[in-house]
């Protein structure tokens, strides 16, 4: 069993609090159905357990079979805690194994075989395609209470990263979105340069859960929490709940999910990260 996994909360902050505008980026829509190819699978390992190779790249140990990956590739991850965090998704697995829940392990997979053979510069012009979509800049014109909805919850968010990183985005009700200066991309593609290629597949898989460059840099840089980004993302969606009802099971279902999935992204761009090795082992019966 694994024990003390709450620890790694520590190392990502409040992103682990809790725990339909615009098209999916084609290059995130090949990721994800190539992370779905086999969605379950009977279970067919006791124990979960890591390793260290003599590279110092950590492995993951079913039984005493080694993963891989779906390309055939061994499975490694660059530090203890990430290998940690994804072999606590393995032994939370029952008599299933629901890969569709595993979205660190899928993560991990995507970085190691990229199977759309994108460069660093490819992933980052990508995710800067975003901007000129993104959904908390685009405004509707009506109604009005949708309007000032728009006007309270996203103006802040706006606001915030324009000054954090001294760029101007604005926002547009043109459904071509604001036009977004050179100077900004500019400044963003060089902010993103300094992610590693593991980072950006995170980044890049918040972005799209979000459908926005804004409120995933809110959420990975800790101004906003994985609820906060979630629900700023679906505020449309939201309000027209409000006035017109939803199927309970349904919404929640999709809030949940959503949730999972953006704050995995998130803890894996900040796992990726992390350069120091946990001293303690954590895993143990």
């Amino acid at each position: 069993m694994l024990r003390n996994i709450v620890r790694l909360q520590n190392q990502v902050g409040h992103v682990f609090s809790s725990c339909n505008l615009y098209p999916r980026l084609q290059q995130a829509s090949c990721t994800l159905k190539y992370s779905t190819a086999s969605s379950e699978r009977k279970k067919f390992y006791q124990d979960v357990s890591i390793s260290q190779s003599e590279g110092g790249l950590f492995e993951i140990n079913l039984d005493q079979r080694k993963l891989k990956t779906p390309g055939g590739k061994l499975f490694t991850v660059p530090n203890e805690a990430l290998a940690i965090a994804v072999a606590t998704e393995w032994d939370a697995q029952r008599d299933t194994l629901k890969f569709y829940s595993m979205h660190l392990t899928t993560l991990c997979n995507t970085a190691l075989d990229n199977p759309t053979q994108r460069t660093k510069d490819q992933m980052i012009a990508a995710a800067l395609k975003f901007l000129e979509t993104d959904t908390i800049c685009y405004r509707v014109e009506e109604p009005p209470g949708m309007v000032e909805l728009q006007k309270n919850e996203w103006d802040p968010v706006l606001h915030w990263i324009e000054n954090r990183y001294n760029v101007t985005i604005g926002s547009s009700s043109s459904i071509l979105g604001p036009e977004i200066p050179e100077a900004t991309k500019d400044i963003f593609r060089q902010h993103l340069t300094s992610y590693n290629l593991w980072s950006l597949t995170g980044l890049e898989y918040v972005i799209t859960q979000l459908k926005s460059v804004v409120l995933s840099l809110g959420v990975i840089d800790r101004y906003l929490s994985v609820e906060q980004a979630v629900l700023l993302s679906r505020l449309e969606e939201e309000f027209q709940i409000q006035h017109w009802g939803n199927v309970e099971w349904a919404h929640d279902y999709d809030m949940y999910e959503l949730r999972a999935r953006t704050a995995a992204g998130a803890l894996f761009v900040h796992l990726s990260s992390e350069t120091s090795t946990v001293k303690r082992k954590l895993m143990q019966d």
